[in-house]
């Protein structure tokens, strides 16, 4: 590296899935010379015709450019890929470790990668692979702010970067709050368009409806600040009024003949706050259940 920025266009894409795919095409449509590997080659071949560079091995992968992209299924396939590679293919490599982790195996991956001579860069990206290379999507970025700064204007050839501070667990950290919100929420999603359509009603008509109920923007504002300070006060609403509503939703699948787990086991929390005693508490109350779990 030299001052603030990487040393020319120049990066190595490794995993080639759909989100390894969209983000070497996007690089290739910015002008970079780009290097890949797969593990199935013939993924690569696509991305050839288009004007990038299939490595033999890793080793060469690794050594062709100073950023390296990682888009691998989890922190288990980079350590399999990598240590395919003698460690000195490492030195001097700055890794831009997008693939989704835990906070945990974050900083331990960080640490494995120093002990080679290189530096991770953890990142969690917010875009589906359509989105990469497109304006509006963003990706939580954390590790050492100076190889984060040199290799800023590559990266933002994918997303939008927010980049969150040194530790490298952080920006994992963040996706992983961030994905269980989404999980959760999507979950929930599908679970009621199988109970409206046992009931007739098609997802399309009920769409407008299901934007409406899923826009959670007032209710987070309300309760960030109040989760904040330990404000419970069950003022605005309460977990007993969360059991009876959950417990209608819970009979109203058995009825229709829908798989009844999810409210179950949604109603299976909230009576844990009850048992709790935060009967007459805000649901906010139950981060504190939860944090005893």
């Amino acid at each position: 590296m030299r001052g603030n920025r990487m040393t020319g266009k120049n990066v190595t894409v490794i995993g080639l899935g759909p989100m390894g795919q969209a983000m070497a095409r996007a690089y290739l449509n910015a002008g970079y010379d780009v290097t890949v590997w797969n593990r199935t080659a013939s993924r690569a071949d696509d991305l050839v015709a288009l004007g990038a560079k299939a490595a033999d091995n890793v080793e060469a992968a690794l050594t062709a450019n100073e950023l390296v992209v990682l888009s691998l299924t989890d922190y288990a396939a980079m350590y399999s890929i990598l240590t395919q590679a003698p460690a000195s293919a490492l030195a001097g490599r700055t890794i831009a470790n997008l693939t989704s982790e835990t906070p945990k195996n974050a900083r331990e991956a960080a640490a494995w990668l120093a002990d080679r001579g290189a530096t991770q860069i953890t990142g969690g990206v917010l875009s589906p692979p359509p989105g990469i290379g497109r304006p509006g999507m963003s990706t939580y970025y954390s590790g050492p702010r100076d190889a984060f700064e040199a290799a800023r204007s590559a990266l933002e050839v994918l997303t939008g970067t927010d980049y969150l501070g040194e530790d490298p667990g952080l920006a994992a950290l963040y996706y992983q709050i961030g994905i269980g919100m989404f999980w959760t929420g999507l979950v929930g999603y599908v679970h009621s368009m199988a109970l409206a359509q046992a009931n007739g009603i098609s997802a399309t008509r009920f769409l407008p409806n299901a934007l409406s109920n899923m826009s959670f923007g007032y209710f987070l504002e309300f309760y960030a600040p109040r989760i904040d300070a330990g404000d419970h006060r069950g003022d605005v609403e309460r977990v007993s009024m969360a059991v009876a509503s959950v417990e209608h939703v819970l009979r109203t699948a058995e009825d229709s003949g829908v798989d009844s787990r999810l409210p179950a086991a949604v109603l299976d929390i909230l009576r844990g706050g009850v048992r709790d005693g935060r009967a007459a508490d805000s649901l906010t109350a139950l981060v504190e259940v939860f944090r005893k779990s």
